[in-house]
């Protein structure tokens, strides 16, 4: 159910009696860019740190236990051409609390101290916490240079999307843009995002519809103008092959490659290229896990992973530095033998199977059906009924996974060599 509370302000109430608690997410959308991205990173740490009637937080902790443990956070992450700044909160079902208290009305209230009262006094964010925060989110994006896979993954995306800066700024945003950012100026930029952000608001759980909507009815948003941006990302395919190494302090070589795709979310061809990925790096009877991994004992590991939202699929590989011209070659081999359709029916039966198993699982988790009731408000037409996804899924076919792996492009490829 979707209640329209102010123009690009939407209710999404999902009521359900599969759990014990209630998931509420206020969800900010605003068009990717690389400059903001930054400025909601840190406005996400202030914003969950403390508030004008919280000012630091052990009283907002000791709120949070008046609510029963419940569990706050603020979040920031992306989709294709869309950045989300989300303020999530999940508490126990008004029907098992204690001497009849609303933990749902006391929840919206709490958000809406969260949300209308951030700590900001003379248009400026409270100079203690602003510093201290600052330089908490600097030294967290530091620490990803000691994660390397995680490095290497960023370095792969900045590569495959190098004509884009939006695109290849990761969604927590640059870290010379955040030490350019003052109190005023994320002071000013909240004001922004308050008045002029897409709206979604996702109440999961045991709950009466009617008195969700009551509680939210004057929650306090304004209305706002239409966002005019397509969420999906088509960056067009180029000859010229992105590369790049560097020799870092690891004892494991890390080879990622970028593969450009032109299958997106939910489109005609989106059911087989969930069905080629599985059957490429997906899972451990995928061609890399078996034939780089296993069967030639090339890398420590070999996957593959998806973003249908932007045209981008990636492998990942930890290996010894020696190989990687052999990996290489091997790893766009089987990408070749895909394409020729060598891969057994059996295979693609198991792949099928496990992908239903997948989205069998996820419907019972509450954070995943929530993404995909928000998700679906965004794509309507990739609602469908669990029937009907299932289906499609076993609709694959062989000559349709050749298909797929017949469009898919090397673009991109990075190379982590491990040195003194």
């Amino acid at each position: 159910m979707t209640i329209k509370l102010n123009n690009q302000v939407n209710l999404h109430i999902i009521p359900t009696n599969k759990y014990k608690t209630v998931r509420i997410v206020v969800r900010f959308a605003t068009p990717l860019d690389a400059i903001t991205s930054s400025k909601r990173s840190l406005l996400a740490s202030l914003m969950e740190t403390n508030s004008l009637n919280f000012p630091d937080q052990v009283a907002l902790s000791k709120k949070l236990a008046e609510l029963y443990g419940a569990g706050f956070y603020v979040s920031v992450n992306r989709t294709g051409n869309q950045h989300y700044l989300s303020i999530g909160l999940n508490v126990i079902n008004d029907n098992i609390a204690p001497n009849g208290v609303s933990i749902l009305e006391d929840s919206v209230e709490f958000l809406k101290e969260i949300i209308f009262n951030p700590n900001i006094k003379n248009n400026a964010f409270d100079t203690e916490t602003f510093a201290r925060e600052k330089e908490n989110l600097i030294v967290d994006i530091e620490s990803i240079f000691d994660d390397k896979q995680t490095y290497a993954a960023m370095s792969l995306q900045n590569l495959f999307f190098s004509d884009n800066k939006n695109q290849k700024t990761p969604s927590f945003g640059d870290i010379n843009q955040i030490k350019q950012e003052t109190p005023e100026s994320i002071a000013e930029y909240y004001t922004h995002m308050i008045a002029h952000d897409k709206i979604d608001i996702l109440v999961s759980g045991n709950v009466e519809e009617g008195y969700v909507e009551r509680c939210f009815k004057n929650f306090g948003f304004v209305d706002r103008e239409e966002m005019e941006t397509d969420l999906f990302y088509k960056q067009p395919f180029k000859n010229i092959i992105q590369q790049k190494s560097e020799v870092l302090p690891v004892v494991q070589s890390k080879l990622n490659i970028g593969y450009h795709c032109d299958v997106y979310y939910h489109d005609d061809m989106y059911f087989p290229l969930m069905v080629f990925n599985g059957l490429f790096g997906g899972f451990p009877h995928s061609k890399l896990f078996l034939n780089v991994r296993e069967k030639h004992s090339l890398a420590y590991y070999a996957s593959s992973s998806i973003d249908p939202f932007r045209g981008f699929i990636s492998v990942q590989t930890g290996i010894d530095s020696s190989n990687r011209e052999r990996v290489l070659r091997l790893v766009n081999e089987q990408l070749k033998n895909m394409t020729a359709g060598e891969f057994s029916d059996e295979l693609l039966e198991q792949t099928k199977k496990m992908l239903i198993n997948q989205y069998l699982l996820s419907s019972d988790n509450q954070r995943s059906v929530v993404e995909q009731y928000y998700l679906f408000s965004n794509i309507p037409y990739a609602d469908l009924p669990q029937e009907e996804w299932m289906s499609k899924m076993n609709a694959v076919t062989k000559e349709d996974v050749q298909d797929v792996a017949t469009g898919i492009n090397l673009q991109a490829v990075y190379f982590m060599e491990g040195g003194k």
